[in-house]
C-alpha cells in the first residue's frame, strides 16, 4: 500500500510538474489574443458590408419591379404588350436572382473566413504555440506588405503558407483601386467609395469626401475653368458650407489668385503633394472602416519589443552583445521610444549570464564591478584563489571580495 501511495504521489507531481508550463503557455497564448482585435473585426466588416449591400440592391429592384407591376395594372394594355412588359419583367427577375446568387456566394465567403479564423483562435491551437505564433508572424508581414502596396509579394506569401483565410487581400485590393486613382490624380473611384460608405463615413464625422470635392475644385481652377468651377461650388461644395466655411473661403479665393499665385496661403493648394495628401487621408479612413489599426501590426509588434528590452544601459559602451540593442540598427529604431518601466530590478552575472539573488548572491570586486559568488568561485578554484575582472583585466585575490546585498 505504501508503494502504491509513493507511486500516486509521483505520478501526481510528474502531472503538475508538466501543468506548469502548459498553464504559462496558456496564460501567454490568452495575453496575445487581446492583440488579434483587426483579425476577427476586419472580416465581419466586411460580410456585414456585403449583406448591406445585397440588400440594397434587392430593395431596389423588387422596388421597380412592383412599381411597373402596378403601372401595368392601371394602363389599358394589348396582348402582345402585356406579353412583352411580363417578359422584361421576368428577364429583369432572372437578373437580380444571379446578382442574390452571387451576393450570397461571397457572403458564404465571408462567413467562411471568420470561422477559420475563429478557428485559429481556438483553443485547439495551444497544443502547439510555437506554429501558430510562426503562422502569426507571416500574417504580419502579409499585413505590412498590404499596407505597403507590395501586394504580388503578399499574395505570394499568403499561397505559400496556405493563410489565405487569415490575411485581408481581397479587402486591400479594394483599396488599391482608389490608391491608384489618386496616385493618377483621378477622384472618381475614391467618391464611389465614399457613395458606398456614406453612412459610416458620416457616423464618424469624416472629411474625407469634402477633400476631394475640394481637390476637383482646384483642378478646374488649375485648368481656368472658372464658371464650371462656380457651378461646381453650388452643386457639390455648398452642402459643406454650414460645417466647413472657413476652409471653403480659403478654397474659394482661388478664383482670383490662380494657380500661378505666390502668395503661400494659396499656393501650397495647388502643390502635388495635396494628392498625396489625398492618398494618406483614405488609407486612415479605410483602416477606420474596418477596424484596423492605424500603423501596420508589424510597426506596432517591433515598437512593444523595443520599447520593453530599452533600458539606459543599452546605450553604454560596456553593454552585453546578448542584448538585441547593442546592435546600432537596433538603438536607431528604439531612440523615439520610452524606456521599458522596469517594476523589479534583476541582477543578472556578466560571466555567467545566470540571476543574482540571495541563493546566488553578487561579489565586488575592488575596482567596483560586480559578478555572481558562482562565477568567482569557480574562477578562483582554477586559478589558485585568484580572480580576473573580465571587463578591466584587473586580478585580485578573493579573500578582497565583498559581499553586495540585494534589498
Amino acid at each position: 500500500m505504501d508503494s502504491l501511495s509513493n507511486g500516486d504521489s509521483a505520478a501526481t507531481a510528474a502531472a503538475t510538474a508538466t501543468s506548469i508550463p502548459q498553464q504559462s503557455k496558456l496564460t501567454h497564448l490568452v495575453e496575445s489574443l487581446k492583440l488579434e482585435h483587426q483579425l476577427l473585426r476586419v472580416p465581419f466588416e466586411h460580410f456585414k458590408k456585403s449583406m448591406r449591400f445585397n440588400h440594397r440592391i434587392l430593395e431596389k429592384e423588387m422596388s421597380a419591379v412592383i412599381s411597373s407591376v402596378t403601372e401595368a395594372a392601371d394602363r389599358d394594355m394589348s396582348k402582345e404588350e402585356a406579353v412583352d412588359h411580363l417578359t422584361s419583367l421576368v428577364s429583369r427577375l432572372q437578373g437580380l436572382k444571379r446578382k442574390l446568387e452571387e451576393g450570397s456566394r461571397t457572403e458564404n465567403l465571408q462567413a467562411q473566413r471568420c470561422r477559420a479564423r475563429l478557428d485559429h483562435l481556438g483553443p485547439a491551437q495551444t497544443e502547439n504555440v510555437s506554429e501558430w505564433n510562426n503562422t502569426r508572424v507571416k500574417r504580419i508581414l502579409v499585413d505590412y506588405m498590404l499596407r505597403m502596396s507590395y501586394y504580388d509579394t503578399a499574395v505570394k506569401l499568403a499561397e505559400s503558407n496556405n493563410i489565405q483565410d487569415l490575411v485581408d487581400i481581397d479587402v486591400f485590393q479594394e483599396a488599391k483601386k482608389v490608391i491608384d486613382a489618386l496616385q493618377n490624380k483621378e477622384v472618381a473611384p475614391a467618391l464611389a467609395w465614399c457613395a458606398e460608405n456614406r453612412s459610416r463615413l458620416k457616423k464618424s464625422k469624416s472629411k474625407f469626401e469634402f477633400q476631394l470635392r475640394l481637390q476637383e475644385f482646384i483642378e478646374l481652377v488649375r485648368a481656368d475653368n472658372n464658371l464650371q468651377a462656380i457651378t461646381y461650388t453650388r452643386k457639390y461644395l455648398a452642402p459643406w458650407g454650414a460645417t466647413h466655411m472657413k476652409e471653403l473661403q480659403r478654397v474659394m479665393a482661388t478664383l482670383a489668385f490662380k494657380s500661378n499665385t505666390e502668395c503661400a496661403t494659396y499656393k501650397v493648394l495647388f502643390e502635388p503633394k495635396q494628392w498625396d495628401y489625398l492618398v494618406e487621408h483614405f488609407k486612415q479612413e479605410f483602416c477606420r472602416l474596418y477596424g484596423m489599426t492605424l500603423e501596420p501590426l508589424l510597426n506596432i509588434y517591433l515598437q512593444a519589443g523595443l520599447s520593453a528590452l530599452k533600458t539606459p544601459f543599452c546605450y553604454e559602451e560596456d553593454c552585453t552583445k546578448e542584448d538585441p540593442l547593442s546592435q546600432e540598427s537596433f538603438r536607431k529604431l528604439a531612440m523615439p521610444l520610452p524606456f521599458s518601466k522596469q517594476h523589479h530590478s534583476k541582477l543578472v552575472c556578466y560571466i555567467t549570464k545566470e540571476l543574482m539573488d540571495t541563493e546566488n548572491p553578487p561579489l565586488v570586486l575592488p575596482n567596483g564591478y560586480v559578478y555572481s559568488t558562482k562565477a568567482l568561485e569557480e574562477m578562483a578554484s582554477k586559478k589558485n584563489g585568484k580572480v580576473t575582472c573580465p571587463r578591466t583585466g584587473v586580478v585580485c585575490n578573493y579573500s578582497e571580495l565583498v559581499k553586495a546585498f540585494i534589498s
